[in-house]
């Protein structure tokens, strides 16, 4: 299904760091005061990431660091080796790689490319050292991670607890905050592997928003048609995902 590999494709400019007035701009990297940022520029790569290059496993170190800024990686747990199922996405508001910086030797997820893009990579132990050493680093990674950790407990709850067509709506309300867009590309295989079911169960709940003129669906292509509709078709799972996310990052980013 995934192009099993930790290689990026470089941008046009290998070396130069990511220009932080452009408004697909990695918001963690923008929230460090100017001195910090020019410390760490040096040592970021701006790469192009590809749909469904894997960048990282549970049972493998993660080599790089990756600060997406158009892009979108969809972090996935692993049961087996083989069961999926997705507890966060790290768009231009975070980074991949948060748990590394703070000890840990292994990723906990497989980390999967759901969107195309640009990104800033950095070594990992560059990055740790870097971390170390770096109050406002720490403190905005800090609270990143929170919001990690919120988004997927409430992921948790929502895929034990509630249907399929509500947590598909949520899905893709989050999708749709984090790429800033009402059109976006998912298959069907991906939406199985990401919510934990079978493509016909996919099928079904999409084929049930799209009766309701909340969405439009064809060939993965998605293009939601009525948000508020839609988030009432979401379980409430959507808006403490939401709102949490947006408080600590309102009081991380400052």
């Amino acid at each position: 299904m995934y192009e099993h590999t930790h290689r990026a494709r470089e941008g046009p400019k290998p070396g130069a760091p990511p220009d932080l007035a452009q408004s697909n701009c990695n918001k963690l990297l923008a929230a460090l005061p100017e001195n910090d940022f020019a410390r760490l520029a040096p040592m970021l790569e701006p790469v192009q990431i590809e749909v469904g290059a894997v960048l990282c496993e549970p049972s493998e170190p993660l080599q790089h660091i990756y600060f997406p800024h158009d892009s979108l990686i969809s972090l996935l747990g692993v049961a087996e080796g083989r069961m999926t199922l997705e507890v966060g996405l790290v768009g231009r508001e975070g980074m991949l790689g948060a748990t590394i910086a703070l000890g840990h030797e292994l990723p906990q997820v497989r980390a999967i490319v759901q969107r195309a893009g640009s990104a800033s990579r950095m070594d990992s132990a560059e990055f740790r050292t870097e971390f170390a050493r770096n109050p406002s680093l720490q403190r905005v990674l800090y609270r990143y991670t929170d919001t990690l950790l919120a988004q997927a407990i409430q992921i948790a709850v929502c895929s034990r607890f509630h249907v399929l067509e509500a947590r598909l709506a949520r899905s893709l309300l989050i999708t749709r905050d984090r790429l800033q867009s009402d059109k976006f590309h998912l298959t069907h295989e991906f939406l199985a592997h990401a919510l934990g079911v079978r493509r016909v169960g996919v099928t079904k709940a999409a084929s049930a928003l799209q009766q309701q003129g909340l969405i439009i669906y064809s060939r993965g292509n998605i293009e939601i048609l009525d948000v508020p509709g839609l988030t009432a078709a979401s379980c409430k799972c959507y808006a403490i995902v939401k709102d949490a996310g947006e408080e600590a990052l309102s009081s991380a980013f400052v």
